[in-house]
């Protein structure tokens, strides 16, 4: 067998492990170590090449970027249970109740909102859902575009900073997270946008599906009403302001004084006072955060493992060459790549999450973007608008599964009349999926949905430079010399030269 043959045997056998269902960490590792060996028995390289395993591994652990990480989940499991997610669906769903639709747009802009300060989506799929589809249920709405519309604004999450892809994103395309962050604001609005204009034609189409609920359901009306928004919405743009803002990570904002740890540990902070403000702060609290937040870093710390194993042996038998000679040779250029490249991941997210995806196939494919001239950032949202459909997609999603969970427990508590199809979850899914598809084709087409909030490198033209120097002819000597200017050192140390030839001479 040719080393140039192993590498695609190397690629499908990480495709079949990785479906076999056994924890892809270990599974990845045990395929790194085996094909090695079998690449030092064959001669393709010494067995000193897999000496570096250990300082790989160490470089991994001592990445200070990935530090961020247990901050911003932590950060996130806190808020999931401050019960600032109660307060904002409460305020929002009364503000636009009336309104046809109004109960979609709230969770759409509560989704939103608690995207960018908790940045997961079990706990956010799981408190919209307690408090929301009771009562979209109990006035009517469509059941499948209720639970669709909350698994939805649930993985909006996975987009708005400060996402944990990102962060992963970042890392591994070799950018700053704050340029990753700015330039994913402009889907992230885009993504909402979507969402709301898909619930006003359902509106203007099918009113029955989502009908206004009666203003005498409101428990609360003018300023009260208002105040209790704010009193959510104020604390959350502080948030927001204070975590993305210091490290660089919003629009308009060029300078970072702060490292994305660092504005981790202010986020953890901000989250504790929100929990405080709350009045739900304990140690139960805190030791149900900490405890989810050790579960989902020893999880990413063992994938990077477990990927830095298999990536290593696969650069060694030249698979990066395979991978860069398979996608430089299809046709379109850098739309016929990312076509693919995204067709690709939108199957394989059937599958894998965003953190087996991230660190896995992502140090693949990255190195042949850049050499295609593609921009990091841009490559980077683009694949992590197509990544948050990975957990939308029937049967396998696991925003399916909180809902299909969520749904049941209601049922039994009572809490809402009827019990809710598998069917209608998987179904209502199906619209908010091709939504999502349709920003990864316009993200494709016009980048300019990304880029427009980053800062503008300064390019200059080398041919267009023009370098002008005085000759002798223009600069007459007498002028070059200022009246009661000193000399120089230079001229200092020749005229004391001269003076002393002058007397040797003598």
């Amino acid at each position: 067998m040719q080393m140039e043959n192993f590498a695609p045997i190397m690629f499908v056998g990480l495709v079949l492990t990785m479906l076999i269902g056994f924890p892809v960490a270990f599974s990845l590792a045990f395929l790194g170590l085996a094909c090695g060996f079998f690449a030092i028995a064959m001669d393709w390289f010494p067995a000193s090449f897999m000496s570096n395993l250990p300082l790989n591994v160490f470089g991994i652990l001592s990445n200070d970027l990935l530090l961020a990480i247990p901050f911003f989940t932590f950060m996130g499991a806190i808020l999931e249970k401050c019960g600032l997610a109660e307060d904002m669906l409460d305020s929002m769903g009364q503000l636009f109740g009336p309104v046809k639709g109004g109960l979609g747009y709230s969770v759409i802009i509560v989704g939103f909102i608690l995207g960018a300060i908790t940045g997961t989506v079990a706990g956010q799929v799981i408190a919209m859902a307690m408090i929301s589809l009771p009562v979209m249920i109990r006035y009517g709405y469509n059941m499948r575009y209720a639970t669709g519309v909350l698994a939805a604004s649930g993985t909006i999450t996975q987009l708005v900073p400060p996402s944990l892809v990102l962060v992963v994103m970042a890392d591994q395309l070799g950018r700053s997270v704050g340029d990753m962050y700015k330039g994913a604001w402009g889907p992230s609005m885009l993504q909402v946008a979507i969402f709301a204009l898909y619930t006003f034609g359902l509106s203007l189409v099918k009113p029955d599906h989502v009908p206004g609920v009666p203003k005498e359901a409101r428990t609360l009306n003018g300023w009260a009403l208002w105040s209790k928004c704010l009193r959510g919405i104020i604390p959350s743009a502080f948030l927001i302001f204070a975590v993305l803002g210091s490290m660089g990570g919003l629009p308009g904002i060029n300078t970072a004084i702060a490292t994305p740890t660092e504005a981790g540990a202010m986020g953890c902070v901000g989250a504790l006072f929100l929990a405080a403000l709350h009045k739900r702060l304990d140690k139960d609290l805190i030791w149900e955060a900490m405890h989810s937040t050790m579960r989902l870093t020893a999880m990413v710390v063992f994938i990077l493992i477990g990927s830095r194993v298999f990536s290593m042996v696969f650069q060694g038998v030249d698979g990066a060459k395979w991978v860069e000679h398979l996608l430089t040779g299809l046709p379109g250029g850098q739309v016929g790549f990312l076509i693919v490249v995204n067709i690709f991941i939108f199957f394989l997210a059937f599958f894998l999450d965003f953190f087996e995806i991230a660190f896995i196939i992502l140090p693949m494919l990255g190195p042949v973007a850049e050499k295609m001239g593609i921009d990091m950032v841009w490559f980077g949202v683009l694949l992590c608008v197509n990544m948050q459909t990975s957990f939308m997609h029937p049967p396998f999603g696991f925003a399916l599964f909180y809902l299909r969970g969520i749904a049941d427990t209601l049922f039994k508590e009572g809490r809402i009349s009827k019990p809710v199809k598998s069917n209608d979850i998987y179904m209502g899914a199906i619209p908010w999926v091709i939504m999502q598809l349709i920003l990864v084709v316009i993200v494709i087409f016009v980048p300019e949905t990304v880029t427009m909030f980053l800062d503008k490198e300064e390019t200059v033209d080398i041919d267009q430079v023009v370098i002008e120097m005085p000759t002798e002819q223009e600069v007459p000597e007498a002028e070059l010399k200022l009246e009661g200017a000193k000399p120089s050192a230079g001229e200092s140390a020749a005229q004391e030269q001269k003076r002393m030839e002058d007397l040797f001479k003598k």
